[in-house]
């Protein structure tokens, strides 16, 4: 009888190395690949980093990888971690996540940078014209919270928003990079994200679109990083969101008037881009603005959102704290 021996766990299908299968005696090698998932996990400020290999299972890096962090992803590591997740996942030591909380899946990064009316359709929703080059606000970085975590309304807000997105990770220091080619090799993966928004602030209150961005809690991000080898085409993702189970937001990342590529190779023309930065880019119709008349988040509400391949996310909504 031929004996099989195996790299990680085969009833698995989350890890994203190749899975090697070797058979003593003359029996074929065959190769299969699988999806890896880096999570954080922990109260927030203590969160470790790992590798789902399942829905309810981690393999805990921390003993390796501080952070994925602007100095984790800085080093190169990323593809390192796949030799040792499918060591530990074939020694069994996956660990239950159990109620552990889920951070962001990325620590707080050098730079939200977002970009505004990248989808055709929503451009549409709200009457404006599509936009030649890209449009660019920053948000502040501390409004990075885990998927789960609630959302805030700040003291004054009359007209709190949701938007699904895609969220690009930075892999590496892009400056004014050669092409797209070169924006390519610069990402590290991909993660969804909910740009919350102040209409208000962003729209009525003149000056830069940051003031509506950038409140406490405004930008959920995971469960998990995905990295970009393990998503057969960025362009052709379908992303939804529903506020108290009522499908709100329902578009594909295909009708994009940016891709990522093209927005990452944009970018280092005017700013360096730092590794482990988060880049928003972009939301498909639905938004509560973009709704006739117009829908708010007041408090009390439960947003769920996801996008394929990237998980999904659900937050409750506070009201304003006085």
């Amino acid at each position: 009888m031929k004996l099989l021996t195996s790299q990680c766990i085969l009833q698995s299908p989350y890890l994203q190395y190749n899975l090697r299968i070797a058979f003593l005696g003359d029996a074929p090698r065959t190769t299969r690949k699988c999806p890896m998932r880096f999570v954080r996990l922990g109260n927030a400020g203590f969160e470790k980093p790992g590798a789902l290999i399942d829905d309810d299972t981690v393999i805990d890096l921390s003993d390796v990888v501080h952070d994925f962090d602007e100095a984790f992803f800085g080093s190169g590591r990323l593809g390192d971690l796949a030799a040792i997740v499918a060591e530990r996942a074939g020694a069994g030591r996956g660990e239950p996540i159990g109620g552990r909380r889920i951070g962001a899946p990325i620590a707080r990064p050098h730079q939200i940078l977002c970009i505004g009316l990248n989808y055709r359709d929503h451009a549409a929703e709200t009457g404006q014209a599509v936009p030649s080059e890209p449009i660019l606000f920053t948000k502040s970085p501390n409004t990075l919270i885990g998927p789960e975590d609630d959302v805030q309304i700040p003291r004054g807000s009359t007209k709190t928003d949701w938007e699904v997105e895609l969220g690009i990770v930075i892999g590496q220091k892009a400056s004014y990079l050669a092409d797209e080619a070169e924006a390519e090799a610069a990402i590290a993966g991909y993660v969804l994200v909910n740009d919350v928004s102040e209409r208000e602030w962003q729209l009525e209150r003149n000056g830069q679109w940051s003031k509506g961005k950038s409140a406490p809690t405004f930008n959920p991000a995971g469960p998990y990083l995905v990295t970009k080898d393990e998503i057969d085409d960025v362009t052709d993702l379908d992303m939804w969101l529903d506020v108290d189970g009522v499908r709100r937001q329902r578009g594909s990342t295909s009708t994009m008037i940016f891709s990522p590529r093209f927005i990452v190779h944009y970018l280092s023309q005017f700013l360096t881009l730092e590794p482990g930065d988060l880049i928003n880019t972009g939301t498909p119709p639905g938004v509560g603005m973009g709704h006739s008349p117009e829908i708010f988040l007041r408090g009390g509400e439960v947003m769920t959102l996801g996008i394929t391949r990237l998980g999904t996310q659900t937050q409750r909504v506070l009201a304003p704290r006085f």
